[in-house]
């Protein structure tokens, strides 16, 4: 179990710093504002994946999980249809990789998720 909340972890923190790279280097105003919630959001979540006991570590993986798909979601309506009036491309900075990262981050949160939630509610912490 400890490996899914470590690499869960792993990737939070990688989408988080994907979006405070981006804010470094030359996204601003409103966008960079949400760039820089991200990254503490991912922050956050990430140390509550590896910290997290018991029922907090239910919701520590749902909320992971949700942060991580709508970021994902996010993304992909910016690159389609806009989002809030704003249209991406492949071609900006960091997109494919932000694509694969938040894909692949969404997909071992959903791993992570199930295997918590198999797991008895009163055990604080499974071993692999």
């Amino acid at each position: 179990m400890l490996i899914w909340q470590v690499l869960s972890a792993l990737f939070l923190v990688a989408m988080g710093g994907i979006h405070l790279y981006l804010v470094f280097n030359g996204t601003g105003g409103v966008l960079g504002a949400l760039f820089v919630l991200n990254a503490v959001g991912g922050l956050v979540l990430a140390v509550a994946m590896i910290v997290a006991r018991r029922w907090f570590l239910r919701a520590a993986t749902v909320l992971s999980l949700l942060f991580m798909a709508g970021t994902l979601l996010s993304l992909v309506l910016a690159l389609t249809v806009g989002l809030f009036g704003i249209r991406s491309s492949l071609d900006y900075q960091l997109a494919p990789t932000t694509l694969v990262v938040e894909s692949i981050g969404t997909l071992v949160l959903l791993v992570t998720t199930a295997v918590v939630f198999r797991l008895p509610a009163d055990r604080s912490r499974a071993r692999d």
